[in-house]
């Protein structure tokens, strides 16, 4: 049998194409390796638990109850939400968690695979798409639980439903953008992780995650320039048949996102190799 030939060539010679063409061939070619990896993790995570699944409803289940108690007992004046406020703040912590997973995601599954990467030669783009797999598989169960919520409570089904697989997929396009670029540098500092984390907790009360945009005031204008606004409003138009107010900025944000992904996903496939030579030199 005829051996395989194999040229290796610097990465600084190869264009931006060329680069993306290659980190897009690696992400097709490492689908397999990419569910199985996803595969392993989802069992483990879930083998020693006693609660299995459940907890992947723990964490928006919990803070929407915790500001839904707040809400009920005066705590907390919201303003007209324009829907059943369970089902607002449900919405909300739902998609902010898919966000800011997906923003983490990159980085978790490869620090967790460091030595894998310093002992196997595979495609470095499989751990994104196996934490994408992951954090699908995390999600799928919420979202159900939110449709239960919608016509339990009322609202029933809108066609403008179907498109939320949609707000879903920008979700995860927004959030993986962003960890693509935090990744490298959160590898070679462990303290990224923890300032990417306290950061996100002061961004999300600059969000309508459980309240609505102030009619006036400089958090109006926060929460309108805020680009994981349109994501979540948009959401929760569409799950209510309402006109989405934020769609310009909802398809802008998206066409900003796309060529950020693909230079996140060269910035990563450049310096992951180098990152983890060095932290094993």
């Amino acid at each position: 049998m005829e051996l395989e030939t194999r040229v290796y060539h610097k990465q600084s010679k190869k264009s931006f194409f060329n680069l993306l063409r290659d980190s897009l061939k690696d992400i097709f070619n490492s689908r397999f390796l990419s569910r199985q990896l996803a595969e392993r993790d989802i069992k483990a995570q879930y083998r020693q638990s006693y609660f299995g699944l459940l907890w992947a409803l723990i964490t928006p289940l919990a803070t929407a109850a915790v500001w839904i108690f707040l809400n009920l007992s005066g705590t907390v004046q919201v303003t007209d939400t324009g829907m059943p406020y369970p089902i607002y703040a449900f919405s909300g912590t739902l998609i902010w968690s898919i966000i800011t997973e997906a923003i983490h995601s990159p980085m978790r599954s490869t620090s967790a695979a460091r030595r894998m990467l310093s002992k196997i030669n595979f495609p470095k783009e499989a751990l994104i798409i196996s934490g994408l797999y992951k954090l699908l598989f995390n999600s799928a169960i919420k979202i159900v639980l939110l449709f239960v919520f919608i016509y339990l409570l009322g609202i029933g089904f809108h066609l403008s439903q179907l498109l939320f697989p949609v707000i879903i997929l920008a979700a995860l396009l927004v959030g993986t953008t962003l960890g693509l670029f935090i990744t490298p540098i959160g590898l070679l500092y462990n303290d990224i992780a923890k300032i990417i984390t306290m950061g996100l907790t002061f961004i999300m009360y600059i969000t309508p995650v459980v309240y609505a945009i102030p009619e006036t005031g400089p958090m109006k204008s926060l929460m309108q320039l805020n680009p994981f606004t349109p994501i979540i409003v948009t959401l929760r138009d569409l799950l209510t048949g309402n006109s989405p107010q934020f769609m310009s900025y909802f398809i802008g944000l998206i066409v900003v996102s796309i060529p950020l992904f693909c230079l996140g996903l060269i910035l990563y496939r450049i310096s992951i190799p180098i990152i983890t030579e060095r932290s094993n030199a």
